[in-house]
C-alpha cells in the first residue's frame, strides 16, 4: 500500500491523500483536442501538475519525463496539466515531443480540484536550494522564463493512480522543483502486468 507523502496544505486547500478516489479532469490538450481522465480508465497513470509553461524547472521536468518514458512500460500513462493557457502552452511544450497528454489548465479548476495549491516560500526556496539546477535550465537548456502567463507561485505536485481510479500516492512539491523522483515514478509503473493488474504491493 502506498502513502500519501507531503499532505500539510500550504494555503488552506484541502488536499488528496493515498485511498482517495481522482476528481473529474477534462481539458484542452496541445494539439487542441479535449482530453478526459476517464479515457484512462483502467489503466496505471501519473498525473501531475506543473507551474507556467515556461518554468524551468517544469521543462527539465518534462525533458526528463519525455526522454525516460519508454522505461514506464507500454501500459503506464502520464498526464501533464500546466497552469497556462493553451495558447502559451503550444509555445514552450511541443520542444518536448512529449509522448504523454500535456494539458493547459488556464482557470486552474484541476489544480483546486486536486489540491495543488500556491506557496511564495516554495518560490523563494527553490531559487534558493535549486540556484545550479535553475541556471542550468535558462543557460544550458534555454528554459527562459520570458512569458509567465500563469500563477508564479503554483507549486507542483504528482499523483499514481492504479488501474481503478483510485491515488496510491499523493506527493505534493515543498518547493517550485519539487517532483516525486523518477525512480519512484518507475518502480510504481513496473508493478504492472501488460494488463494493467498490480504484481505485487509494497509497504511504501
Amino acid at each position: 500500500m502506498y502513502h500519501a507523502v507531503n499532505s500539510t496544505a500550504l494555503d488552506g486547500v484541502t488536499r488528496k491523500k493515498a485511498g482517495d478516489r481522482v476528481s473529474h479532469l477534462r481539458l484542452k490538450s496541445l494539439d487542441g483536442t479535449w482530453f478526459d481522465l476517464k479515457n484512462l480508465e483502467g489503466k496505471p497513470y501519473m498525473l501531475t501538475f506543473f507551474r507556467f509553461a515556461s518554468c524551468p524547472f517544469c521543462n527539465l521536468r518534462m525533458h526528463e519525463l519525455a526522454k525516460r518514458y519508454a522505461e514506464l512500460g507500454g501500459e503506464f500513462a502520464i498526464v501533464a496539466v500546466f497552469d497556462s493557457t493553451p495558447e502559451n502552452l503550444q509555445r514552450h511544450a511541443p520542444r518536448h515531443h512529449a509522448p504523454f497528454h500535456v494539458l493547459a489548465d488556464p482557470i486552474r479548476s484541476s489544480f483546486v480540484d486536486f489540491g495543488v495549491g500556491h506557496s511564495l516560500l516554495g518560490v523563494v526556496k527553490g531559487m534558493l536550494l535549486r540556484m545550479p539546477t535553475l541556471l542550468y535550465g535558462m543557460f544550458i537548456k534555454g528554459y527562459w522564463p520570458f512569458t509567465i502567463k500563469g500563477s508564479i507561485t503554483s507549486m507542483p505536485a504528482d499523483f499514481l493512480v492504479d488501474r481503478s481510479g483510485v491515488i496510491r500516492v499523493a506527493y505534493y512539491g515543498r518547493d517550485e522543483g519539487d517532483h516525486l523522483d523518477f525512480e519512484k515514478v518507475k518502480r510504481f509503473a513496473t508493478e504492472f502486468d501488460a494488463d494493467g493488474r498490480a504484481k505485487q504491493k509494497h509497504d511504501s
